[in-house]
């Protein structure tokens, strides 16, 4: 080895998402570390960078190459990173063939989207419809705004469905997010599980949303009469 040398400096894409982005005033950055850096020189690096983000704490999450990350990770040349406020919120032999995990910005049609999970060997399905409330604390929702890391929320909600036929007597699980604007009303999200019982069905759907809101990378933002907020998790789930 060679002494003297300076390490090699190595580029990185970094996205924002939610109320980081806001805090940082850009969706996507490119930025240049030491090599070799982990996501723990990483995150100091931000932080010196973008102080309006030491208001997040310990809570702030990071993602390399689309997998929440350790404060170990080693970081390459090209990784693309991102860094994120708690998302919103949260052994069946069964072919999983059937499952799906979509995000898109159309309006979803509940019905057409639970019968997807319907098959000949299933005596029941439960499908959560969860729609834009008007009225959260007392402040009346004007609208709603969803944001989803897109690559990563896909990824995240197929490790639930594969978790889900491990720990449920289930047959399918489908899961759709809506993103974008909502009106009060419009359905934001379907889980509709099916399954040869109907108790296994109630348990899997209302343990896949709960575990949604906790590791999905989705993030809501509520419009009101009076102002905005990201709505945001709890990150000690995460420690």
């Amino acid at each position: 080895m060679v002494t003297g040398q300076p390490d090699k400096t190595i580029t990185v894409r970094i996205l924002f998402f939610g109320s980081a982005r806001d805090a940082v005033g850009a969706e996507e950055i490119s930025f240049p570390l030491p090599g070799p850096s982990n996501t723990a020189t990483v995150r100091a690096a931000i932080l010196a960078q973008y102080p309006a983000l030491a208001h997040f704490g310990k809570s702030l999450l990071l993602a390399v190459n689309q997998e929440y990350a350790e404060a170990d990770r080693q970081i390459h040349d090209g990784d693309e990173l991102a860094i994120f406020p708690p998302v919103s919120g949260g052994a069946g032999n069964a072919d999983a063939a059937h499952d799906f995990f979509e995000l898109t910005t159309d309006a979803l049609d509940v019905g057409m989207i639970a019968r997807r999970v319907i098959l000949p060997e299933c005596g029941a399905t439960v499908t959560l419809d969860g729609y834009a409330r008007e009225w959260t604390k007392g402040r009346r929702t004007l609208y709603l705004v969803y944001e989803a890391y897109a690559p990563m929320a896909i990824s995240e909600l197929k490790k639930l469905g594969a978790q889900a036929h491990e720990k449920f007597d289930i047959a399918h699980l489908g899961i759709v997010h809506r993103t974008g604007r909502l009106e009060i009303g419009e359905t934001s999200v379907v889980i509709s599980v099916s399954a040869p019982h109907r108790r296994a069905a109630f348990e899997a759907c209302e343990w896949a949303i709960r575990e949604l809101k906790r590791t999905v990378p989705i993030w809501k933002k509520e419009v009101f009469e009076d102002g905005e907020v990201w709505v945001e998790g709890d990150a000690s789930t995460f420690a």
